[in-house]
């Protein structure tokens, strides 16, 4: 966000207040010039190194609205990516579903991928990476909004927001990856592990057409550990698929002729798909609601629940940026089922 200034000084009070407002306003791409983008501590780097990681190999980013984590996957030295670090999400907002429209609150879910200008060491979060939302099946499909990111703090309007501590070390880690020679890294962010008794939970949720594309992907990681390839005709996300004519251009075109790029994850996902048929028709109704207004991981809502929004806020931020709407992230009805 750019800023004219004017003429006249505007007293250090006034300013304050301003800058205040505007951060409750969401997730915004303001700069502060005395940020320094974050390093990757010596712990971090000998925790690759104990896993078979190095510092530049590639990474891959998993985002779970439901479960308020977001897991950070590298290369190791088997050549497929394994687990680094799984980080609990302070604050996300709006519900489980994609994001369609700006001002809607939501947190978007769908398969994003991130190039090295799109990290902002100054972010007025302390340091944030946009997603890239809308993606280009989203623009195809007229969603609309921007400056969607994973940043610091526990504020959200539309963000995935860590904490400063928690995005400080992922936003080293991954621009350690671009530094090292990996042109961008995929972010898949998911309403939930996209398991078969979850997908039952939801049965009845509008979104489960889509959830079931999102799927498809959430298998091919699951089951070969290599970042799917992502294609976009149909109005929907295509997987590790090869198409004769190259790929597709028009994300609302239907589907070119295409063959799968590895036969045996074919019979896999077959067999995942209909073990998914299976739990939806046997769910009935969906147990659960979705959440009114986003989310919180279990170990911060206990620092909230006990601190209450203001001490928690100067404990997780220098900056005090305010707890977004934490009676809403006190009430969880997935509590119950151990997210």
């Amino acid at each position: 966000m750019k800023h004219r200034h004017s003429r006249f000084t505007v007293i250090p009070r006034l300013a304050a207040a301003i800058v205040a407002g505007t951060l409750l306003a969401g997730c915004m791409a303001m700069d502060f010039a005395e940020s320094e983008a974050p390093q990757l501590s010596r712990a971090t780097v000998a925790e690759m190194s104990r896993k078979k990681m190095k510092p530049e190999s590639p990474v891959l980013v998993r985002i779970f609205k439901q479960e308020s984590e977001l897991e950070v996957w590298k290369v190791d030295a088997s050549g497929r990516y394994a687990l680094f670090k799984t980080y609990p999400m302070c604050r996300w907002s709006g519900k489980l579903g994609p994001k369609t429209r700006a001002g809607d609150r939501q947190a978007p879910e769908g398969f994003y991928h991130v190039s090295a200008g799109m990290l902002n060491p100054k972010s007025q979060y302390y340091a944030a990476f946009n997603l890239g939302y809308p993606n280009r099946l989203e623009s195809a499909l007229g969603y609309t909004g921007d400056a969607l990111m994973v940043h610091g703090a526990c504020s959200s309007s539309g963000c995935y927001a860590m904490t400063d501590k928690g995005v400080g070390e992922i936003y080293a880690i991954v621009q350690g990856a671009l530094r090292g020679g990996q042109g961008r890294f995929q972010v898949q962010a998911f309403p939930f592990r996209m398991t078969a008794t979850n997908m039952a939970r939801h049965s009845n949720d509008p979104s489960m057409p889509f959830w079931r594309t999102m799927k498809e992907g959430y298998d091919a990681f699951e089951f070969t550990r290599r970042q799917p390839k992502v294609s976009l005709c149909g109005g929907r996300y295509v997987f590790n698929a090869e198409f004769a004519d190259g790929e597709p251009t028009d994300p609302l075109a239907a589907c070119p002729a295409a063959k799968p790029i590895d036969d045996a994850l074919v019979a896999k996902l077959d067999a995942e798909r209909k073990k998914v048929d299976t739990a939806l028709a046997a769910s009935g109704s969906s147990p659960v609601s979705a959440y009114t207004d986003g989310g919180m991981h279990p170990s911060f809502r206990n620092i909230l629940k006990r601190q209450g929004a203001d001490r928690m806020a100067a404990q997780i931020s220098g900056t005090k940026y305010p707890i977004s709407r934490p009676e809403a992230a006190l009430a969880d009805p997935y509590e119950k089922f151990g997210f």
